[in-house]
């Protein structure tokens, strides 16, 4: 956890980065970081806190600060997981949808049966320890449980280049419209509440009408 890693910074003191003294919890690039809160109120200084460390502690609530200011293709910023991402980003302590109307697709020969089958269906491409696939889970679930077609889960951590070259996956989480001739629509929004799937997949009513 977060606080043990200050705590053990702040025990042995161990040099940190020096932008901690300035209210910067966590660096990415000069032009796309701020301060959590943004208003510098919260720091650590000689090996100790100033201000309220709560928003620096709370569970990837430090990772707001770094590239706030990168855009989306629809303008927005940031709200997916790299696809790329190792190791230590890479912590979770349970898969998502693991019960409801969230079906598992197992293995890339059956996201390949899926698409091919001349039915539609949604699949959210996901990683478990992706914060944003972790914070559409309810939303997602809850749309999947009166949705128009089947909709199903592929973790695509483990099959990066299935995911890219089949389902439009470069980042977590990527879902997606499976048409009844086998091509493959990607969502490109970050706009991720269950009524927004639900418009997402009555668009392909209107076009297939």
């Amino acid at each position: 956890p977060e606080d043990g890693t200050f705590d053990y910074i702040a025990k042995y003191e161990v040099p940190h980065h020096p932008l901690h003294a300035q209210g910067y919890p966590s660096i990415g690039d000069a032009k796309d970081t701020i301060p959590i809160p943004e208003d510098g109120s919260t720091k650590f200084v000689n090996f100790k806190f100033e201000g309220d460390k709560t928003p620096w502690l709370d569970y990837a609530s430090e990772r707001k600060g770094r590239f706030v200011g990168l855009a989306n293709k629809d303008g927005s910023t940031k709200t997916e997981c790299g696809i790329h991402v190792a190791g230590a980003e890479q912590t979770f302590d349970r898969d998502l949808w693991e019960e409801g109307a969230v079906k598992n697709i197992a293995s890339t020969d059956e996201a390949a049966e899926i698409i091919g089958s001349g039915k539609e269906a949604i699949v959210a491409v996901y990683a478990p320890w992706c914060q944003f696939c972790q914070g559409m889970e309810d939303e997602f679930a809850k749309y999947a449980e009166s949705a128009g077609v089947p909709v199903y889960k592929f973790r695509g951590d483990e099959e990066r280049d299935f995911v890219q070259a089949s389902l439009n996956t470069e980042s977590f989480p990527t879902v997606n419209f499976i048409k009844a001739d086998g091509s493959v629509v990607k969502y490109d929004s970050e706009a991720r509440s269950a009524d927004d799937f639900a418009t997402f997949e009555k668009s392909f009513e209107k076009s297939t009408a």
